[in-house]
C-alpha cells in the first residue's frame, strides 16, 4: 500500500490516504475522512512501520519508508496498464491576492501504482507515458490551495458577499463538510462565535487536471482535490510614494479544443474555440490584505480564435496556407453555442475586435470577416438590442503601414469606447473626491453600479486569425486604458489617464509582453513576432533580426513538433483514451472525431435557431448569469461553518507564518519586480512618482527594450512570469548598449519557460559593476567617511554592554571597552517617553482619551465602519478644496 498524508501548511491538521497496490487494473482508495493531529499521526505512521516489518523487533528492515515529498496531487492517470499518481514535488510563488498565494508548478513526479508482484505489461505502454510527458507540467501551470484560479476576482467577491441566509438552508444539509475557496475570510454570524465559508464549484472550462482528478473526485475529501490552470500569472509592485499596489496579470487558457497553432483553428462543435484565453488584470492596494476591508479592482478581456468552422491545410509547406471554411453555418450555430458561453459567464454587452486584413490582392484573410459579420448580423435579429453583440473591424496591418496614422492613439479611442461600455470590477463606492469633483469620463463609465462598489458587465473579445501579436497589442492598449481607470477608483491618481513612457506604463507593459510571449509560445511555437514597441515605432534595428528569427521559430514548430505536441494535449486532457482493441493514438489519421462530439453520435436536443440563448440567461442581463443569486447556481455552492479561533481562517498565521522561519532575501514581496527599483532612474532629484513621463535615457531600465545586461531577470522574468531580481546584480540596473550584451540576451531565450539559471560569469559581473556604481555622493547627496570616529564607537559599544547587561551575568566578564573611552559617555539620558525604557523591555507611554478615540475610529474605519463627519471636518475639508481647486 502506499499512505498518502497530508497536512496544513502549519502542520497541526493532517488527513490520510490509504491506496491499494494489489490491483493490476482498478484504482482502490480509501479515504477515512478523519482529521488527525500531529501526534495522531506520529502513532498511526509507527503502528504501521511496526506492523510491516518482516520480523518483530527487528529495526533494520523498516516497514515504511517514505517515497516522495509533495506540495499536492495533480491526479491519477491510467493508459494500457494501471494507474499512475501525479504529484507537484516542487513549486515557486508567483503571485499573492489578498493573502493568498498563486503558485506554479516546478517540477512533477509520476508514481506507478501498482506492484510488481501483479504488474501486467503492455508493449505500447511506454509510448504513451512518453506522449504523457511530453506535456511540460514545469512550463506555465499554476495553482493555488485557498484562491479559486478558475473564476475571476469578481465572481469570487460576488460569491463570498451573497446572503448568507438563502445559502444556509439549501446547502448546509446537502454534503459533507467541505474546503472553502475564501478559508481565510470569514462571514461573521449573527450573535454566535461561529464563521461561515462559502466553495464554489470550478469552472470547468479552465481547468486542466479535471479529467486527471475524475477518478477520486467522488471519493475523497475535497481538500485533496487541487485543480491547476494553464496559461501565465505575473505580479508586479508600483509604488506609489512607498504606497504597495500590486498589478497581477492572470491569464486562464481554456482547456476544450486545445490545441497548436495550424491543428487547432476556429471552433467545435459545442462552441468552443481555439487558442481562448481569459486574461484578468488585478490591481490591489496591498497594505490592507483582507477582501472584507482591502481595496480590489479587476478587468477581464478574452482572446480567441473566430468561431466558425474554418482551418488551414499545411501540407502545402507555404508560410501562409490557404484558410478554408470546411462546413456552412447559414444559422450561426457555433457562434451561436460560443456567445451564449460568453453571455452566461460574462453578461453583455459582447464587443469583438476583429483586426484581420480587410484589403487583400488575394482574398485570404477577409474570408472570416465576412463570414464572422454575418454570423454576427444573424444572431443579433434575436437578441434585444441595447444587449446586442457590438462588431467592431478594425485592419491593424492596414494602419501599421500608414506613415500618416499612429495605430496605438486610434487603438487607445477604440480603448476607451470599449471600456465605457464594458465598466470593471471594483470592491468599494466610489470615493468622495470623485463625487465632489467628477471626472466626465468617469461619469460616462459603464458596467453596473452597486452598493459596494462596481461590476464589470460584458467583455471584449479580440482576434486576429492567429490572436497572437496584433491581439497581444490591442489588448495591452485596452488593459492600459482600464489600468488608468482602476488606480482612479482607488484613489491613486487625479484623473483616468496614464501616459506612455511613465514607471507604471512600463511596468505593466512589461508584464503583458511576458504574458504575451508565453501564450504565444504555447500556441505557436515562439514568442511574440510584434511587440509594442514595433507598433509604436521605437523598436531599435536590432528587433529586426529578432523578430525574422522568432517567425523561422515558429515555422519550424508548426512545421515538425506540432503534431507531437497536439497528441500529448489529447492525451493529458482525455480527449483520447487508449483502450484495448481500439486504434492507438498515432494510427489515427485525424483527431477531428475526438473534438467534434456531434461526429460521433447525433445529438437528441436540436438547438432553436432564433432562441440560441441558454433559458433565463437574457433575464438577468447585463449581469452575467453565473454571478446572480438562483437555485440553479446555489447548488454549486457549499457552506462550512468554522469556529471563530479557528486555525484555518486566521489570516494573519496563515500568511506571516510565524512558526516559520523566514529570511528577507527569500521573502516574495520584498523580491518581485518593483517599479522604483527596476524602473525609476537612479538619479537625486528625480521626480518619484511613478505617473511621471521620462525620457529615454532617464530611466532604470533602457525604454527601448535592452534588458540585457540583467540576464538573470531575463531568464526568471521570460520563464516564470515576474520572479526577483537577484539583490547582488542591483548595481547593474542602467543599461549597457554592448554587443556581449545582446549575445546574452539571446541565450537568454534559448531556456524559455525553464528553471533560471545563472548565465552570468563572476569575472563579468564585477568588470561591468566597476563601470556602473555610482559614488555615494552622487546617490544620496552626501559623503559617507570610512570610518566612524573613536566618539561613536564608545557610544556604539556602551549601547552594546547595555543590552547585555540585561541578561543576569557576571558584570566583571563584560568589558568590552577601556575604561577611558567610556568615562565620555557614562551618563546616558533617557530621551524617549517611555519610563522605563531598554532592547528587552518596554512600559508603554499612557495615551490621552482622545488619541485613544482617534484610534477606535481608525480601527473601525479598516472594518468599514465610518464615523460620522463633525462640523468643523466639513469646515476644514471646504477650506481645503476651496485653497486647493478654486
Amino acid at each position: 500500500r502506499y499512505f498518502l498524508v497530508g497536512s496544513n501548511p502549519a502542520e497541526t491538521k493532517y488527513r490520510v490516504l490509504k491506496i491499494d497496490r494489489t490491483e493490476p487494473k482498478d484504482l482502490v482508495i480509501i479515504d477515512d475522512k478523519h482529521v488527525y493531529t500531529q501526534q495522531e499521526v506520529r502513532e498511526l505512521l509507527g503502528r504501521l512501520d511496526l506492523g510491516n516489518r518482516t520480523k518483530i523487533g527487528q529495526k533494520g528492515s523498516s516497514g515504511l519508508s517514505r517515497a516522495v515529498s509533495a506540495f499536492g496531487i495533480v491526479g491519477f492517470v491510467r493508459f494500457l496498464e494501471g494507474y499512475y499518481i501525479v504529484l507537484i514535488t516542487k513549486r515557486r510563488k508567483m503571485a499573492d491576492i489578498g493573502g493568498h498565494a498563486i503558485y506554479k508548478i516546478e517540477d512533477t513526479n509520476m508514481i506507478y501504482i501498482p506492484n510488481d508482484s501483479v504488474r501486467v505489461t503492455h508493449p505500447d505502454e511506454a509510448r504513451y507515458l512518453r506522449i504523457f510527458q511530453n506535456v511540460d507540467l514545469s512550463s506555465n501551470f499554476y495553482f493555488s490551495y485557498s484562491y479559486d484560479l478558475s473564476h475571476s476576482l469578481q465572481y469570487n467577491l460576488t460569491v463570498l458577499r451573497m446572503p448568507l441566509e438563502i445559502l444556509k438552508t439549501e446547502t448546509t444539509q446537502t454534503r459533507q463538510e467541505s474546503f472553502d475557496i475564501f478559508e481565510d475570510e470569514g462571514l461573521p454570524t449573527q450573535g454566535g462565535s461561529g464563521v461561515f465559508g462559502i466553495g464554489s464549484k470550478p469552472y470547468e472550462k479552465y481547468v486542466w487536471n479535471g479529467k486527471l482528478l475524475e477518478a477520486v473526485r467522488n471519493t475523497v475529501h475535497r481538500d485533496w482535490l487541487l485543480y491547476i490552470i494553464h496559461g501565465f500569472c505575473g505580479q508586479s509592485k508600483l509604488l506609489i510614494y512607498g504606497r504597495p499596489i500590486y498589478v497581477t496579470l492572470i491569464a486562464r487558457r481554456s482547456s476544450k479544443f486545445a490545441g497548436t497553432r495550424f491543428l487547432k483553428r476556429g471552433a467545435n462543435s459545442q462552441g468552443d474555440v481555439a487558442n481562448e484565453v481569459e486574461t484578468e488584470q488585478i490591481l490591489y492596494d496591498a497594505s490592507v490584505m483582507s477582501f472584507s476591508a482591502g481595496s480590489y479592482s479587476s478587468y477581464v478581456q478574452v482572446r480567441g480564435s473566430v468561431p466558425l468552422y474554418w482551418s488551414q491545410d499545411i501540407s502545402t509547406m507555404m508560410p501562409k496556407p490557404p484558410i478554408t471554411l470546411d462546413q456552412a453555418d447559414p444559422f450561426a450555430h457555433v457562434a451561436a453555442l460560443h456567445f451564449d458561453q460568453m453571455l452566461q459567464r460574462f453578461g453583455s454587452p459582447i464587443i469583438i475586435l476583429n483586426l484581420v486584413k480587410e484589403r487583400e490582392k488575394r482574398k485570404h484573410e477577409r474570408i472570416l470577416s465576412d463570414e464572422l459579420v454575418a454570423a454576427v448580423t444573424y444572431l443579433n435579429q434575436f437578441l434585444p438590442p441595447e444587449h446586442a453583440i457590438i462588431y467592431i473591424p478594425w485592419d491593424m496591418a492596414k494602419y501599421t503601414k500608414s506613415k500618416l496614422c499612429n495605430v496605438l492613439d486610434r487603438l487607445n479611442v477604440i480603448a476607451e469606447s470599449v471600456v465605457k461600455k464594458t465598466g470593471f470590477f471594483v470592491n468599494r463606492p466610489d470615493s468622495y473626491c470623485s463625487i465632489l469633483r467628477p471626472d466626465e469620463k468617469w461619469n460616462e463609465l459603464g458596467g453596473y453600479v452597486v452598493s459596494t462598489g462596481r461590476l464589470q458587465t460584458g467583455v471584449l473579445r479580440t482576434n486576429c486569425v492567429d490572436c497572437l501579436d496584433r491581439t497581444n497589442t490591442a489588448q495591452f492598449m485596452v488593459g492600459k486604458c482600464a489600468l488608468a481607470y482602476q488606480l482612479y477608483s482607488l484613489g491613486l491618481i487625479d484623473k483616468p489617464n496614464l501616459q506612455f513612457d511613465t514607471d507604471a506604463v512600463r511596468l505593466f507593459e512589461e508584464l503583458y509582453e511576458d504574458h504575451g510571449d508565453t501564450l504565444s509560445l504555447q500556441y505557436g511555437g515562439s514568442q511574440l513576432v510584434h511587440r509594442v514597441k514595433t507598433y509604436r515605432k521605437i523598436a531599435p534595428w536590432t528587433q529586426h533580426s529578432k523578430d525574422i528569427m522568432q517567425t523561422l521559430s515558429r515555422y519550424y514548430s508548426n512545421a515538425f513538433s506540432d503534431a507531437d505536441r497536439q497528441d500529448s494535449i489529447n492525451l493529458f486532457l482525455g480527449v483520447f483514451k487508449p483502450s484495448e482493441g481500439k486504434p492507438h493514438l498515432w494510427e489515427l489519421p485525424t483527431d477531428f472525431y475526438l473534438h467534434h462530439k456531434n461526429t460521433l453520435s447525433l445529438s437528441q436536443t436540436r438547438q432553436s435557431y432564433t432562441y440560441w440563448w441558454t433559458t433565463g440567461v437574457l433575464k438577468h442581463l447585463p449581469l452575467p448569469f453565473d454571478e446572480v443569486t438562483c437555485a440553479e447556481n446555489r447548488r454549486k455552492l457549499t457552506v462550512k461553518k468554522f469556529h471563530k479561533y479557528e486555525e484555518e481562517i486566521d489570516i494573519h498565521n496563515e500568511f506571516f507564518r510565524p512558526y516559520e522561519l523566514s529570511s528577507f532575501d527569500e521573502t516574495f514581496c520584498l523580491a518581485m519586480t518593483n517599479s522604483t527599483r527596476d524602473f525609476m532612474p537612479k538619479n537625486v532629484g528625480i521626480d518619484p512618482s511613478p505617473f511621471t513621463v521620462r525620457k529615454p535615457d532617464e530611466t532604470g531600465k533602457s525604454v527601448l527594450g535592452n534588458k540585457n545586461n540583467r540576464e538573470e531577470t531575463v531568464l526568471q522574468r521570460k520563464t516564470a512570469a515576474s520572479a526577483p531580481p537577484p539583490p547582488s546584480e542591483e548595481a547593474v540596473s542602467s543599461s549597457s548598449e554592448d554587443d556581449s550584451g545582446t549575445d546574452k540576451e539571446d541565450e537568454g531565450a534559448v531556456s524559455q519557460r525553464s528553471t533560471p539559471v545563472k548565465v552570468t560569469d563572476a569575472g563579468d559581473n564585477t568588470k561591468i559593476t566597476e563601470n556602473v556604481v555610482q559614488s555615494t555622493k552622487d546617490v544620496y547627496g552626501v559623503n559617507l567617511s570610512d570610518v566612524p570616529s573613536e566618539d561613536d564607537l564608545a557610544i556604539y559599544a556602551r549601547f552594546v554592554q547595555l543590552g547585555q547587561s540585561q541578561h543576569k551575568q557576571d558584570k566583571g566578564s563584560q568589558q568590552l571597552c577601556s575604561k577611558q573611552h567610556l568615562d565620555k559617555v557614562i551618563n546616558l539620558i533617557p530621551i524617549s517617553s517611555f519610563s522605563q525604557d531598554n532592547i528587552y523591555e518596554v512600559q508603554p507611554p499612557r495615551a490621552d482619551r482622545k488619541s485613544i478615540e482617534i484610534f477606535h475610529a481608525h480601527i473601525q474605519a479598516g472594518r468599514g465602519n465610518m464615523q460620522p463627519l463633525g462640523k468643523d471636518d466639513f469646515l476644514m475639508y471646504r477650506e481645503y478644496i476651496r485653497n486647493r481647486y478654486l
